[in-house]
């Protein structure tokens, strides 16, 4: 019998394959319009998060008292995932996975001034720390003036907006409600899209498609009942083995071979976003189960 820690780093294991496994069809998706794979990611995303709604919520799953907290949300969440998908198409998977880190870095600024918290030493350090890696990273994108690879950095401040906003909307409001707002969103919004040429998939790349939306809703879950079933602190750091998988699928699939910059880089982010995490568990902050990116 498994232990309630046990079964939390195995349901962080399941997320961290699952999302690995959305990066890896989104980034095949290149042949389809952007906004043809958001409806995808959306419309097929509310399968899992449905079976999370009370039965006697079902016919009234939308009633919200915060309904300006959670359009702020989708938003935001709507213009990290545009950024995240279009970067995942077009840059290396291991560039995008290691800049992806940095979210913290953007939340621990972000909190100073919208959450009124009081951050230390250690945790300015880690944030210095961690922009030094994401300029290693990006510098070539900084050379070329390529914009492809601050969509990373916009999908980073996208999600900390996302996060800080769960922090408070959280309180009052269950995890399944955020979660289908956001994918109801997500679905109505690409739609809008269709006029600029959607594709036709055949059923093989229909099924493929619609993959994205269920693996994509399902490491959301699979992450909340990580954090519902074991300490955090346990199971959070493992999220990083999606790093590795970026690598070995990239060159596996792509011949994308990592430059010792990027390593470096991602080691310097991934440690100040530790740091950062180590920081909340010793003040004891509310870490909230939110997504990687949606």
């Amino acid at each position: 019998m498994l232990t309630r820690n046990q079964l939390g780093f195995f349901y962080m294991f399941l997320s961290v394959c699952t999302f690995s496994i959305m990066d890896l069809l989104v980034k095949w998706s290149s042949d389809y319009p952007t906004g043809e794979v958001l409806f995808f990611r959306g419309f097929f995303g509310l399968l899992p998060t449905y079976f999370l709604i009370p039965k006697h919520k079902l016919k009234t799953f939308y009633i919200t008292v915060r309904p300006k907290e959670h359009l702020f949300r989708c938003l935001m969440g709507l213009m990290a995932l545009i950024a995240i998908v279009v970067a995942l198409r077009e840059l290396p998977l291991a560039v995008v996975v290691s800049l992806s880190y940095a979210a913290p870095l953007f939340i621990t600024v972000l909190s100073i001034f919208l959450l009124s918290e009081k951050v230390g030493i250690f945790r300015w350090l880690a944030v210095v720390i961690g922009f030094i890696g994401v300029i290693i990273i990006a510098e070539p994108g900084f050379k070329g003036m390529n914009y492809l690879y601050f969509l990373p950095l916009i999908f980073c401040i996208g999600m900390a907006f996302v996060t800080i906003t769960i922090r408070k909307l959280s309180s009052t409001e269950p995890i399944w409600l955020i979660s289908i707002f956001f994918t109801i969103t997500i679905s109505i919004a690409s739609l809008a899209t269709i006029p600029m040429g959607w594709i036709m998939p055949n059923f093989q790349d229909f099924i493929l498609l619609a993959l994205i939306g269920v693996t994509g809703g399902s490491a959301n879950l699979f992450l909340t009942q990580s954090y519902k079933l074991s300490e955090v602190s346990l199971v959070a750091p493992l999220k990083y083995l999606a790093l590795i998988f970026a690598i070995i699928f990239g060159y596996l699939i792509w011949n994308e071979i990592p430059t010792i910059k990027t390593l470096a880089g991602a080691f310097l982010v991934i440690l100040a976003s530790l740091i950062i995490f180590k920081r909340e568990i010793y003040h004891k902050q509310t870490i909230p189960s939110s997504t990687r990116h949606e």
